[in-house]
């Protein structure tokens, strides 16, 4: 009996393997470039990755659904999707390949075209300009993903950055120097050239402007040729409605969306599981709340949907940010003050309160808390709940599953599957809150149940922007997902 296959024989399926995946990649960019139709592996990215990402993300999406999904099945429903003529869309090919098995059918291709039937009608998407108003962490996280996926520019066409003080050439390569590398996020995977001529940059071949201005309400986008842009708000400072009204004062500005929690009667929005509450047509001003609320509220959501919560608290491990001192130094803050590299320092956020504007069932049944810790990203939420039915540490972890798997939460829940994950495995992560599986802790009553959710606070948190400003901006693709 032959146990495994000679060395040799081994080596001939990675060729074949990889020749395939070769070939999937480049369907993958055609696709993407020529179509606008993007394709993804159980929610993880795959334009512009090498051969090596693709087949490791493979093995992540064959262990997380238990199923043989093949190389040569993905490439087969890839060059599928290729063949149909297909509005801009967002597509999980994982995602189908998995439920292909479930339904036991043979033939793909009508499977597939059976599936993706919506996206051969339009949905009527007009472009929107948008404005980066703040050029910081999160600021050119935003940048970094708008250009890296402007794509035929159908969608989101980032057009201007708005900062403070004096532009110079100088000024304009250090920012360009910020953008192309982060000691965090490594390097940008495009370029960027300075125009100093036209107070631009240049990236990936796009003019961006970037503009100087004192106030919200300073900048003519519209002398530019930016006309009824989304204004990304970055900067924290203006988080009253009647604060981030003066955007809407500029001239070319339409929309406003808030890159922080919004004060009194902004709209606060958890993408995924509150949008739908708010009109676009109707608002003009909206907040993507904070990175720990959208970490967070996913997956007290479903527990609350699933198990009911009687009441709980949430810690959060969190990265320290730029607003601590680097040296011991005075802050307006109790214990901020403290070299944030050096020191643990408790302090408060507000993630607990936040919740109930996306479930308001959750209204004063959370207290919250914060640590922040020696790293730079990557955070850590923990939520001790009161459950009011009970469950047990495998039933709980199966209906977490599920959700990441289907349903309106799969865009912010990732279930992790391995017992290793530590902050710096996270970094990167599209999902703002990535469920550690094998933390869960239950009671031995079951009616008791601690929750590890891992974030990566400015990377998860961009991306929940992006979503949210798709939504605001109308623009959202046909997606199956």
């Amino acid at each position: 009996m032959k146990l495994m296959s000679s060395y040799e024989e081994q080596l001939s399926e990675q060729v074949e393997l990889r020749k395939m995946t070769v070939e999937l990649i480049k369907v993958i960019s055609d696709l993407w470039y020529e179509n606008n139709i993007e394709l993804f592996l159980f929610r993880n990215q795959l334009i512009d990755r090498n051969v090596s990402e693709v087949l490791n993300l493979l093995d992540y999406a064959k262990g997380f659904v238990q199923k043989p999904i093949s190389m040569c099945h993905m490439l087969q429903i890839a060059k599928k999707i290729q063949q149909m003529e297909l509005h801009p869309s967002k597509i999980d090919i994982g995602k189908l390949a998995y439920v292909f098995h479930l339904t036991g059918e043979n033939d793909v291709d009508g499977f597939v075209m059976k599936k993706l039937e919506g996206a051969k009608y339009g949905n009527g998407i007009k472009p929107k300009d948008v404005v980066l108003y703040g050029f910081g962490r999160i600021g050119r996280l935003l940048a970094r993903e708008l250009m890296s996926r402007t794509g035929k520019g159908v969608q989101m066409r980032l057009r201007a950055i708005v900062t403070r003080g004096e532009i110079t050439p100088e000024v304009l390569e250090k920012r360009a120097s910020m953008l192309r590398k982060d000691s965090v996020h490594g390097y940008f995977k495009g370029s960027v050239k300075v125009d100093a001529k036209n107070n631009a940059l240049v990236i990936n071949g796009t003019t961006v402007f970037v503009i100087s201005a004192n106030g919200p309400e300073d900048p003519d986008y519209a002398s530019y040729g930016i006309n009824d842009a989304l204004i990304i708000d970055n900067t924290g400072a203006f988080r009253t409605e009647e604060a981030l009204a003066r955007h809407l004062e500029a001239k070319g500005a339409d929309k406003v969306l808030l890159t922080a929690p919004g004060i009194g009667t902004v709209p606060n929005i958890v993408y995924g599981v509150n949008q739908k509450s708010f009109d676009p047509d109707e608002h003009r001003i909206f907040s993507a709340a904070s990175c720990t609320t959208n970490a967070i509220t996913p997956v007290l959501k479903v527990i609350n949907d699933t198990l009911g919560i009687k009441h709980g608290h949430i810690e959060t491990i969190h990265a320290y940010t730029n607003d601590q001192n680097l040296v011991d130094n005075m802050h307006k803050k109790y214990r901020r003050g403290r070299a944030a590299a050096l020191n643990m320092v408790i302090t408060e956020t507000g993630a607990g309160k936040a919740v109930s504007k996306a479930v308001p069932e959750l209204s004063g049944k959370l207290t919250s808390n914060a640590i922040r810790v020696p790293v730079p990203n990557g955070s850590l939420a923990i939520l001790n709940l009161n459950i009011q039915g009970k469950t047990t540490k495998e039933d709980l972890n199966a209906i977490v599953k599920k959700f990441a798997l289907e349903g309106d939460l799969v865009e912010q829940i990732r279930y992790s599957l391995s017992n290793e994950l530590v902050s710096s495995d996270i970094v990167g992560t599209l999902e703002p809150a990535i469920f550690d599986s094998h933390a869960t802790i239950v009671s031995k009553e079951g009616d008791n149940v601690l929750l590890y959710v891992w974030y990566d606070n400015e990377y998860g948190y961009s991306h929940q922007v992006l979503g949210l400003a798709k939504y605001i901006s109308k623009v959202r693709r046909f997606t199956y997902y």
